[in-house]
């Protein structure tokens, strides 16, 4: 309760502070965190800041777009009354508490106008990735019952130009075709007027007067007050659709209290954020990270964020190394399949650039494999900057397993421990608790005030999926290891372990051993049957630009993986990959590597993929001897 009293509360609680149910066989699963108690999230990351701190000057974001030539500084006083215009404009068209708004917008600072405007009148708002396609969208839009969609005209990702307008337009006429309807449709000129006559052209969409509306008209007639609305601290802040193993999303429901708590703490104390510190996480607001840590988690501290619209490599590799030395950046986050990405273009890039503003790294999204972490520590870090390899999920709303710079000893490749108030477990396949070196199943055997609360809509799947498999606990759905010194080692989804011959392999743990090799940039495993072992491993290798893929090549990647696990974990088959099936936030779809290690050709839904053409060469140049 100490770090609620840095907080606004309009009334304090009147039950208790935690309240919980996590045992299946006991009733209904539940958390209430400070049950009763009145605040609005909206107010205190931006409002306090500028009334209470006296933070009204001080920058909130440096905001770097697509282009180098492209950005501004976008102040608290300036945030504060940005966000308190578009709550008018939303209330203006209808909008009321415990409605459900759909964002559909590029990394550009009215993303997070957007988002805080919600939570601000009590709105949940449900923001989807921007890289989308209008299926995706539309399959949010109708889970959630959305009315309002706000998107943009359109956003060049590098040099690829996006029409934003026309996917959702799509969006909303397939939300029509299954009877919802979206009544208005907010958009933003990004775009616009600042284009060649080529480049207009592709952005030239229909526009329905009855819904569409443009953002910059509605706001010049807004007014720059709008009180907020004071909300239960378990009435929900909002939803964000997350892959479930069966295809359909799930739309994961996060609570006002505990998660403004939970993404302050962390913030403060993960990236030892000093109030003169710059912060950028390289993350979208479209995925939890963007949430958690570059909207609520900075901005409940006070904190300056960098927020970037574009990507790693345009216009050219060294873009992110040139924004670090711009904004003499402090903290510095970003996922792991980045760092391989800009470790293939070597080091000589790197020393064009000075970093030497960087104190603390951080990593996201997936385990980090030793050779990716040795390079973020040694040749960005300069061998001085701890590197915080956080493991969490869009479920746990914050991290929930953490180094603390400068107080955790580091293993390159370890989570390390929980954070605060965390009580993980390893289990085995019989739900029972594993003392000691053990590896397994990782469950936490209590709630923190983040976690997810349910699943927009269909709570017996949220039971199901998290808390049926072992009762009193919440299964994360990741396998781990604990070491002798007790620091725990994400080993992987728990879909993507493999059983060969009795034995339970991680594939994270056979991708790392293949990352080793000199001339592999990034591996991915999975298993195939086998008619004797029950399953045997099958790996797809992209190697560095210049290497040949030869026998030679395969016979030393099999013996790196025989001497760095055991004979066990030999792969079977190692196929050259020119790209892996990867979703636009990064991850590899591995479902879809399974079917080609095994030559199933019907695919389901692969609407996430960033480059599905990628699919059908995989399939091309599969292992003869796996045919």
């Amino acid at each position: 309760m100490d770090v609620a009293s840095d907080f606004y509360w309009k009334s304090p609680p009147t039950g208790k502070v935690l309240d919980y149910n996590f045992d299946i066989t006991k009733g209904k699963i539940f958390v209430e965190f400070m049950k009763g108690a009145k605040t609005n999230v909206c107010y205190n990351v931006v409002d306090r800041n500028v009334l209470e701190k006296n933070l009204g000057d001080k920058t909130a974001y440096f905001w770097e777009g697509n282009s180098p030539s492209d950005s501004s500084v976008i102040s608290y006083a300036e945030l504060l009354k940005q966000v308190c215009k578009l709550a008018n404009v939303l209330k203006t068209l209808g909008v009321k508490k415990g409605d459900r708004v759909a964002i559909y917008l590029p990394m550009i600072p009215e993303l997070v106008y957007s988002m805080l405007a919600c939570a601000r009148i009590g709105a949940v708002h449900s923001i989807v990735f921007a890289g989308f396609s209008s299926d995706s969208l539309c399959e949010r839009i109708l889970d959630s019952h959305c009315d309002v969609l706000i998107t943009a005209d359109g956003v060049f990702r590098g040099e690829k130009l996006i029409n934003l307008k026309l996917i959702a337009d799509e969006a909303v006429q397939k939300c029509k075709e299954k009877t919802h309807t979206v009544k208005n449709c907010i958009v933003v000129k990004h775009l616009s007027g600042r284009l060649n006559n080529q480049n207009k052209a592709k952005l030239q969409t229909a526009w329905n007067p009855d819904t569409d509306r443009w953002l910059d008209e509605l706001m010049a007639e807004a007014d720059e007050e709008c009180e907020p609305e004071w909300l239960d601290s378990e009435d929900p802040l909002f939803i964000l659709y997350t892959s479930g193993s069966t295809g359909k999303p799930k739309g994961v429901l996060h609570t006002v209290a505990g998660y403004l708590l939970y993404t302050a703490l962390t913030f403060k104390y993960v990236f030892d954020y000093h109030e003169d510190d710059v912060y950028w996480s390289t993350a979208d607001i479209g995925w939890i990270t963007g949430h958690s840590y570059i909207t609520y988690g900075p901005l409940a501290n006070g904190a300056t964020s960098v927020m970037f619209e574009g990507i790693p490599t345009y216009p050219h590799v060294g873009r992110f190394w040139e924004i670090i030395e711009k904004y003499k950046v402090n903290q510095f986050y970003t996922a792991p399949t980045a760092i391989r990405l800009l470790m293939k273009y070597g080091n000589d890039v790197i020393q064009k650039y000075d970093l030497n503003s960087l104190k603390i790294l951080g990593t996201v999204g997936e385990p980090i494999n030793a050779e990716a972490w040795l390079w973020y520590y040694n040749v960005i870090g300069n061998q001085r900057c701890p590197i915080v390899d956080t493991f969490w999920q869009t479920e746990t709303g914050g991290h929930v397993i953490t180094p603390l710079p400068a107080a955790t000893p580091l293993k390159p490749g370890s989570a390390t421990f929980p954070f605060f108030g965390v009580v993980p477990a390893v289990l085995n396949e019989h739900g029972e608790e594993l003392e000691g070196e053990a590896e397994g199943y990782l469950v936490f055997k209590q709630p923190w005030p983040s976690i997810m609360r349910t699943l927009y809509g269909n709570h017996e799947r949220f039971e199901n999926t998290y808390f049926r498999k072992f009762p009193g606990y919440y299964v994360a759905g990741d396998g781990c290891r604990r070491d002798k010194d007790g620091y725990i080692w994400i080993t992987g989804r728990i879909d993507d372990m493999l059983n060969v011959s009795g034995h339970l392999l991680s594939t994270a743990e056979v991708e790392s051993a293949l990352a080793e090799h000199p001339a592999v940039v990034e591996a991915a495993v999975v298993s195939r049957p086998h008619t004797v072992k029950g399953e045997c491993l099958y790996c797809f290798v992209i190697l560095k630009d210049g290497k040949k893929f030869t026998e030679l090549v395969a016979d030393e990647l099999k013996k790196q993986v025989r001497e760095k696990i055991g004979p066990i974990a030999t792969p079977d088959f190692i196929q050259n990959a020119p790209g892996l099936p990867k979703t636009r936030s990064g991850k590899i779809m591995r479902r879809v590597l399974r079917q080609i290690a095994r030559n199933e050709k019907d695919l389901g839904d692969i609407s996430t993929l960033a480059d599905p053409s990628i699919v059908e060469v995989l399939f091309s140049q599969r292992c003869e001897a796996a045919a």
